[in-house]
Order: C-alpha cells, then structure tokens, then sequence
C-alpha cells in the first residue's frame, strides 16, 4: 500500500484521513506543535486509527517541505478567517466583549452587593427572619 492511500486529496489546500473529516493539518498540529504521541492523538481524534496518525506522520516526514508549505497556507488562511471575523462580529460578540471589559474596570472592593463568606444569595434565610 503506499502512503498516499490514506488520505483523500479534496483539493490543493484539503487533504483529509480517508473515510473520516480529519484533515492532516489537526493531527499534525497535535505533533508538531505539542509534542504528542500518536498514541495520544488517535486517543484524542475517535475516528482515527492509530495506524492512520502513523501514516499521516510517516507522509509528513517524508514530504516535508510540501506538508510544511501546506501547514504555512492553512496557518496563513485561519489568520485571515480570524481576521474577518473580527471585523464583523455578531452582534452579541460585541456586547458580551462590553460587558466583560466593563466588568474589568470595576473594583473588586465596589461589588459591595456580592457576600463576604461567598455564599450566592444576599437574601437573609427564614431562619433569620423569625421573630421569636
């Protein structure tokens, strides 16, 4: 069998692991980029069997420089869908980020509503309440 039948070449830029979605690009971000196992990326990637992260490492290793210049184009091509993202955020995006910034800038010491002993209600128990 040669290594190129496990995969499935969709295009140029869309090489996946035959007869699942994985592209080669996440198995090999987990190898190159974090040092893991194979046994520990087909624990982490369910339908990929460990002789597929094998072959997937085994293609790398033997088509370096065109693997790597395919890495750089995805690397490149998640930057720019990051960036497009940011310049049209979805509406609640942009008020969860408000909010979160407002949030920051208020000092711990003004929350004065949230209890001292951590407890999550400021309500006095009925137990409190009873006149006796």
């Amino acid at each position: 069998m040669q290594i190129e039948e496990y995969f499935n070449f969709l295009a140029e830029d869309d090489i996946r692991i035959k007869g699942t979605r994985i592209g080669i690009e996440s198995v090999l971000d987990e190898y190159i980029n974090y040092n893991q196992t194979a046994e520990a990326i087909a624990e982490r990637f369910h339908t990929v069997t460990l002789e597929q992260v094998y072959a997937t490492i085994l293609y790398y290793l033997q088509n370096q420089e065109k693997v790597g210049a395919y890495l750089e184009d995805y690397l490149e091509y998640c930057r720019q869908a990051r960036e497009e993202y940011e310049k049209n955020l979805p509406p609640v995006v942009v008020r969860l980020r408000a909010l979160k910034a407002k949030r920051q800038t208020v000092p711990n010491n003004s929350r004065s509503n949230i209890p001292k002993d951590g407890s999550a209600s400021t309500i006095p128990s009925l137990s409190e309440n009873k006149e006796e």
